[in-house]
């Protein structure tokens, strides 16, 4: 899996930076981008971590993940119990999918990748307990760095949807906007995300 800034980030920054919605985000935040880990296991866990709460709060939890269990490592977290996972802020059903996936890491693994399209790796991601549409489009931004996904799942993308375009009061306008943006949806959201917070969003 490729680390560092994804090989397409240019080419969609020249893309974006002349949209009329989002271009003058975009040049606020010169020689920025995405930053791929090539940690698929962590950036799934932390993904989990940040189901349904805020970014503020997520962090928190995970913070005191990392510093129980340490580097985040299917043995590291099969060292500790679903209720030691609890304790550190993380809700039960959260604790017990982690601890699931930390069991079952090796069938999460696909020999290769890129014979996959985002559709196939959403599927597969979600047959695993505890994954849904939008762990797994978290996991296709963060680790596999494919250039077109928008979580139309994610309240945050939609609320800076809304803030560029107030009339988008629904789901299906604002995944109608999204899709000026092709082919390069994960950079939009990236600059999207970065309108909420300046603090780039990282799983």
């Amino acid at each position: 899996m490729d680390t560092g800034k994804p090989a397409w980030w240019q080419q969609a920054v020249n893309v974006l930076s002349k949209d009329e919605l989002l271009g003058e985000v975009v040049q606020s935040y010169p020689g920025e981008s995405l930053v791929g880990r090539g940690d698929l296991f962590s950036t799934l866990i932390r993904s989990i971590v940040g189901q349904q709460i805020s970014v503020l709060a997520a962090d928190a939890v995970w913070e005191r993940l990392v510093s129980m269990v340490g580097k985040i490592t299917p043995d590291s977290i099969r060292n500790f119990s679903e209720k030691e996972l609890a304790s550190c802020g993380l809700s039960r059903p959260k604790a017990s999918y982690i601890h699931g996936l930390a069991r079952e890491s090796s069938d999460l693994i696909l020999e290769d990748w890129s014979a996959h399209s985002d559709a196939d790796l959403i599927k597969h991601f979600s047959s695993f307990r505890g994954i849904g549409p939008w762990t797994s489009e978290m996991i296709l931004i963060f680790t596999l760095m494919r250039p077109d996904i928008f979580s139309i799942g994610d309240i945050g993308l939609i609320r800076a949807v809304q803030r560029l375009v107030p009339e988008a009061d629904t789901k299906e306008k604002v995944l109608e906007i999204s899709k000026r943006w092709k082919p390069y949806r994960t950079a939009a959201s990236w600059y999207l995300w970065r309108m909420l917070d300046p603090v780039p969003v990282e799983y």
